[in-house]
């Protein structure tokens, strides 16, 4: 295996060769999706390369409600087959692909009806654990439990006492998916992908009616690149018809985006031990457990505004309190709420016209020659999408491929995770570290956690904490910019961490800090360093005026305020 360092030497070294010779598979977003596919590809003995336009899982894929899960309300729709798929996928991701990066998670729901709700929601969450255990990958798991009110209320004291008869508890699992994300993508390029972000598809190169390629521009310098593949996979999530209109042809299905809005709010202001799951009238609510946080959502509505900035209206963060307000004992405010994001759901369109029952699942389609599409499906099942995507554009190779093995090829970090979480006051020890520190670097780098503790080695101050943000260390802001590909100041303060909505700042005041530490991996020199953070501050600026706005148009027309990108 390569080295895994994805620093500015690394991204200008991929893109050079890129350009070099054809490749077999060229994937374009990089989403976790598209990571997918890269790392399918690589891994079948492929030569791979992924471009992204943007920053890693800057689109859907780092606004999610950071859950990996069966889809327990599938159950609901008789969806049998996409749940199954989903729990096996669970599973295996924290039992064997990610055990650092996926955690379980108890999530309460409660009843509000006596004896047949109990009957009905329990047989449902019976048959999710049975499902569970069926696919040979949910033995890690709790089983469900059943709760009277009086044991509910002990668990979630937050819960008002009629807003229950009894409860059910079971168990799911999350993760950070912008660090999952960064991770595959690490993965793919260990061995042997070449990756590079902020590089952006601006045409295809056809040859008769076939795509034999794509020119990239690179985003950062200006630089134009022509490459050739014998595959390109369209992996664009919400931009996929656009994507698809730079060929000129009409797609054979088409995306819609759902737009899906969450808060933040500090852990003291829900005084419970378990995650919640709350039934709205147009779908569920979810009150997740986040370190020391909990997030609060989701929405789904349509959006057809601006994609890479989905806005969160006023209309949304009230929809938001007033559903959870229901059952809270002590309603949430406003002046609650540290941090908002909204993320879009690329949904299989044609089924519905409401989006909450468009399609979960995916499609591929080989629309050209030379052009693969994948679209739709959910975050939890990306493996099976990438393993569809690469079986269909094997199809038009022609040579013998080896069979998918992303199933039994574990994410870096992953090997020896389970060791140095054994060890872990050993390690505080020998590093000076408290404990807890060395855990929270365990549970985002997994045994890639010596990297840092070599930053921190050859440099003691970077042990010290992040100004206004102290749950991370300065040694990962370094790091992020030399081994996680970040290239500005919001790559790191909204993807690489979660500043930006940890904390009720919205990462403001961590920003010069954080650009100087970036500065010297990044070649910056002082003029650069104020305008990331001039460029982030405005950002935030524009979000919150977003986010005091009526209604989506408004929303979007006050957060396109802000720049999309430094210059360099």
């Amino acid at each position: 295996m390569r080295t895994a360092t994805l620093g500015p030497a690394e991204r200008a070294a991929a893109l050079a060769a890129m350009t070099e010779r054809e490749l077999d598979i060229l994937v374009v977003g990089g989403g976790v999706v598209g990571a997918g596919i890269a790392l399918d590809a690589v891994t079948r003995g492929l030569s791979t390369a992924l471009v992204e336009a943007r920053d890693w899982a800057s689109g859907t894929s780092s606004r999610s409600s950071k859950l990996v899960h069966g889809g327990l309300r599938y159950l609901e729709m008789l969806d049998f087959a996409l749940v199954r798929e989903a729990l096996k996928e669970r599973g295996l991701l924290l039992e064997r692909l990610a055990p650092h990066l996926v955690k379980p998670v108890p999530f309460l729901y409660p009843l509000q009806h006596k004896g047949w709700e109990r009957l009905y929601a329990g047989s449902g969450v019976a048959l999710y654990d049975a499902m569970s255990v069926s696919s040979g990958r949910g033995r890690g798991l709790p089983v469900h439990r059943h709760l009277s009110r009086r044991r509910a209320l002990s668990v979630a004291p937050c819960l008002k006492q009629d807003a229950l008869v009894g409860a059910l508890q079971y168990y799911d699992a999350q993760m950070d998916d912008a660090r999952f994300v960064a991770t595959l993508i690490r993965t793919a390029a260990s061995y042997g992908a070449e990756v590079a972000n902020r590089a952006r598809v601006t045409g295809f190169l056809r040859e008769g009616e076939r795509v034999v390629g794509a020119r990239v521009q690179d985003v950062e310098t200006g630089g134009a690149y022509d490459i050739r593949a014998r595959q390109i996979v369209n992996a664009t999530g919400v931009w996929t018809d656009d994507t698809q209109a730079l060929i000129g042809e009409r797609g054979q299905f088409h995306v819609r985006a759902s737009k899906g809005i969450h808060l933040v709010v500090p852990k003291d202001r829900v005084h419970s031990t378990t995650g919640l799951i709350l039934r709205t009238e147009k779908s569920v609510l979810f009150v997740i457990p986040w370190g020391r946080h909990w997030i609060i959502g989701t929405t789904d509505t349509d959006w057809d505004l601006d994609k890479a900035h989905p806005a969160a209206s006023s209309a949304d963060i009230d929809y938001l309190l007033e559903h959870v307000n229901s059952v809270l004992h002590t309603p949430l405010t406003r002046d609650d709420v540290e941090g908002v994001y909204a993320g879009l759901r690329p949904l299989l369109a044609g089924e519905s016209d409401a989006t909450s029952k468009l399609s979960r699942e995916h499609t591929v389609a080989h629309p050209v020659p030379g052009l693969v599409v994948v679209a739709g499906g959910k975050y939890t099942t990306y493996r099976v999408m990438a393993k569809d995507a690469v079986d269909e554009a094997v199809h038009g190779l022609d040579k013998r491929v080896a069979a998918c093995v992303t199933e039994v090829t574990p994410l870096l970090g992953a090997e020896g995770y389970r060791a140095r979480w054994n060890a872990r006051a050993g390690i505080a020890d020998r590093t000076g570290l408290h404990v807890a520190r060395i855990e929270h670097l365990l549970n985002r780098y997994g045994s890639l956690t010596e990297e840092i503790l070599d930053l921190v080695a050859a440099d003691p101050a970077l042990g010290k904490p992040l100004p206004a943000a102290e749950d991370y260390l300065k040694a990962e802001i370094v790091y992020a910019a030399s081994h996680e590909g970040a290239r500005h100041l919001d790559d790191v303060l909204t993807r690489r961490t979660r500043i930006s909505i940890e904390t009720f700042d919205r990462g403001t005041r961590s920003a010069r800090a954080c650009a100087e530490l970036m500065a010297p991996v990044l070649g910056w020199d002082a003029g650069q360093v104020d305008k990331e953070v001039e460029h982030y501050e405005k950002r935030v600026e524009a979000e919150r005026e977003s986010q005091r706005q009526p209604d989506d148009l408004t929303a979007d027309a006050a957060r396109l305020g802000a720049p999309d990108i430094v210059p360099i």
